[in-house]
């Protein structure tokens, strides 16, 4: 069993990591900045204390460790970046987390923070470069800056009276080729353009560049010395009607979109969007597409405020509610399904009355073949005692078989094993309780004893055995499942040699040495071994893993370990230590980062798991999640686009994405805990499985080619 698990692990790991840095290259720096027009990260200041600043360092990131807290490390970020210039700022509808993002004229800069070396004393700082799409002005001393770096959107407070503010701002949209538009332009360009306020008079200002959509700015004082300031899309220029994009789960959205989600469960379905449109053009869209999906408004329950809608719709089995929003320069969807009561009572009818017949008609089939069988059973002569089967000659199982045996089916990693014979059931049955008895199992009792089927059960130690055997026309077919089939556990077939067990007992009483060949420490006297390392193209391993078995007791293997490791210059910790006769787990701090030994025992053997995780490497690969939070990493190897549903968030994943052909994958972080996650696939049955995640880990769920299974492998 063991064998089977490490090559089915070795198997996952050959299958997954080369696809490991293709899934996740989206995560590393964009190189789409000419080299003059991006920050050089390695000329930024830094905290005081900085060390183990990363070695290959490059313009667009960096790594280092500051020897304060993650919370102290960014309080103590924002002031430092900002007494250089450089302007904090969070995206429409997003919080700021530890990840923060920054601007200083033209430049961007992304700063994240960690944890270093699993000490809550010491934190890990990344400095990134980004990318500006819009780099609208932004005053060095702004506060509550709200701005997207992907489309002309600000807002922020800014210190001085209105008149100063405007001119500061009039004057960098101009040096970044904005010109003014005038009301006879606007007349000109936008014929139904409605203009609010006089730009003479403190009203909206309206701005121009090429071919870009005209932008407005807006400026209110909310003090002496403050001013608060707008900069967005006009509304005239946004779009008046939005074309459809997609429908999945028969919940529509424009193609003219920010960020979705979706839910689909038995009862109910949800949708979230963020939809850069006015929320009349919103609405609109809605209520054309839900009309052609045959629901109904509900007029009587529809609350229409402005900027805010909450509207009540029915479909023939469900019930809806559609509620808009706006904030920033976005309209915020929540459409909530509900199926009716009464076609939940009639699909679960249905369900019923299928599963009865069913059931009927397997009932029925098994009498007709039963009867059938026993007719021909009662024809045939005397099928003689169990000593009339001899044992086969090249029998390939742990267990005796009789001599009749044929097409013999046997796995040993699985524990199963079928095979079809001439003889009788109850020779066949007779044959493994006298054969079995003499080797030592019990046997159990069994209330299935007839002439065309018996069931038996057997034990030995922990070892179990499960028989049946069935009369199928002019053959009885065995089927036996259980722990004794299995190979690590497995008893001789004949009596037991007493030399038996004289190598392993040898071996393990051999001093166990490392194998110089392994990454990881292991001894040379291992059965087992399967090593894994996790890492990114333009990173080093983040993640190493062994998993292995040892013929020696735990004690032996824990004191090589203890001996390897400190040569290695790790350090052992008290904390989270387990100590039992049977299990040992360790915690370790590397000169690379945190590690965790465990060590069990199994079948007479000790069984191996070291993990090392290296942060720095982690960082600069950008997959580190935020503190207490865990990543979860996309990919999709078929060639169809599928969708994972998790934690109540819809994920699609393009064809192919994660693969060579096109390296990024989405990403998202949960709280840790359990989860179920369901592969959708059009066409398909869906598929649902569970996975259990812990803080800071970062898992990958790899859907593979023929797009029926989803493959999930601990990242970091």
């Amino acid at each position: 069993m063991l064998e089977s698990m490490y090559t089915s692990l070795a198997c996952a790991r050959r299958f997954l990591l080369p696809l490991v840095g293709a899934i996740f290259l989206a995560c590393g720096p964009v190189d789409c900045l000419a080299a003059d027009q991006r920050v050089d990260v390695t000329q930024l200041p830094r905290l005081a204390g900085a060390s183990n600043v990363s070695s290959d360092s490059t313009p667009e990131s960096t790594t280092y460790d500051a020897p304060v807290s993650v919370k102290e490390a960014i309080a103590a970020s924002r002031k430092l970046l900002a007494d250089n210039g450089w302007v904090f700022y969070v995206a429409p509808l997003e919080s700021q987390g530890t990840s923060l993002y920054f601007k200083k004229g033209q430049q961007g800069l992304l700063v994240l923070f960690t944890m270093a070396g699993g000490k809550a004393d010491r934190s890990s700082v990344n400095y990134r470069a980004t990318t500006l799409d819009n780099a609208l002005p932004i005053p060095p001393s702004a506060s509550d800056v709200v701005f997207d770096a992907n489309r002309p959107y600000l807002n922020c407070t800014a210190s001085g009276s209105p008149d100063a503010v405007f001119g500061f701002f009039d004057q960098g949209l101009g040096a970044a080729g904005w010109s003014r538009l005038s009301a006879s332009d606007i007349a000109a360009r936008y014929p139904d353009a409605t203009i609010d306020g006089n730009a003479a008079t403190g009203g909206p200002q309206y701005y121009t560049r090429e071919s870009q959509k005209p932008i407005m700015l807006t400026m209110q004082r909310v003090s002496d010395d403050k001013t608060g300031v707008k900069i967005k899309v006009a509304p005239f220029a946004l779009p008046k009607t939005l074309e459809f994009g997609d429908d999945s789960y028969g919940l529509p959205t424009p193609s003219r979109i920010k960020s979705t989600s979706r839910r689909n469960g038995e009862t109910s379905r949800e949708l979230n969007a963020t939809i850069p449109a006015e929320v009349d053009t919103v609405l609109k869209f809605y209520r054309q597409e839900l009309t052609k999906r045959n629901w109904t408004e509900d007029s009587s329950g529809a609350a229409i405020a402005p900027n805010t809608v909450l509207l009540s719709f029915t479909s023939p089995e469900e019930t809806g509610v559609l509620k808009l929003g706006h904030k920033y320069d976005l309209t915020t969807v929540s459409f909530v399904t509900q199926v009716l009561p009464s076609v939940l009572a009639a699909r679960a009818k249905a369900k019923q009355e299928a599963s009865d017949k069913f059931f009927k008609d397997a009932e029925d089939t098994a009498r007709a073949l039963i009867a059938e069988d026993a007719k021909r059973v009662s024809t045939m002569p005397a099928a003689g005692a169990a000593a009339t089967l001899n044992l086969l000659g090249d029998n390939p199982t742990p267990i005796p078989l009789p001599d009749t045996a044929a097409d013999i089916d046997f796995d040993g990693d699985e524990g199963k094993l079928e095979f079809n014979s001439a003889s009788s059931v109850q020779a066949i049955a007779g044959f493994f309780r006298t054969q079995l008895k003499a080797l030592g199992w019990k046997s159990q009792p069994s209330v299935i004893n007839q002439p065309n089927m018996a069931v038996m059960e057997f034990s030995k130690g922990e070892n179990a055995l499960s028989f049946t055997v069935m009369q199928l026309g002019p053959k009885a077919n065995v089927s036996v499942d259980g722990s004794g089939l299995k190979k690590a556990t497995t008893a001789p077939a004949v009596a037991p040699n007493p030399a038996a067990g004289l190598a392993s007992a040898s071996a393990a009483s051999e001093p166990l040495e490392a194998d110089s060949d392994s990454p990881l420490p292991v001894p040379k006297q291992h059965t087992l071994s399967a090593p894994g390392t996790f890492s990114l193209p333009g990173s080093g391993p983040f993640r190493r893993e062994l998993d292995a078995s040892v013929p020696a007791n735990l004690d032996a293997v824990l004191a090589f370990y203890r001996r390897e490791l400190t040569k290695r210059e790790w350090k052992e910790l008290p904390q989270g230590a387990v100590s039992k006769p049977d299990e040992t787990v360790l915690a370790f701090t590397s000169p690379e980062g945190p590690a965790t030994l465990k060590l069990g025992r199994s079948n007479d053997e000790t069984s191996i798991n070291l993990v090392q995780r290296i942060p720095a490497e982690a960082a600069k690969a950008g997959i580190i999640p935020a503190p207490g939070k865990v990543k979860m990493l996309f990919g999709n190897m078929g060639n169809a686009e599928v969708a994972i549903s998790i934690n109540a968030q819809t994920v699609k994943i393009a064809a192919g994405a994660g693969g060579p052909t096109s390296p990024k994958g989405p990403a998202i972080e949960l709280p840790p805990g359990k989860y179920k996650y369901t592969l959708m696939n059009a066409g398909r049955p869906a598929q649902s499985d569970g996975i259990e995640v812990a803080a800071d880990d970062v898992w990958g769920l790899m859907v593979s080619p023929d797009g029926n299974r989803v493959l999930a492998l601990r990242m970091y």
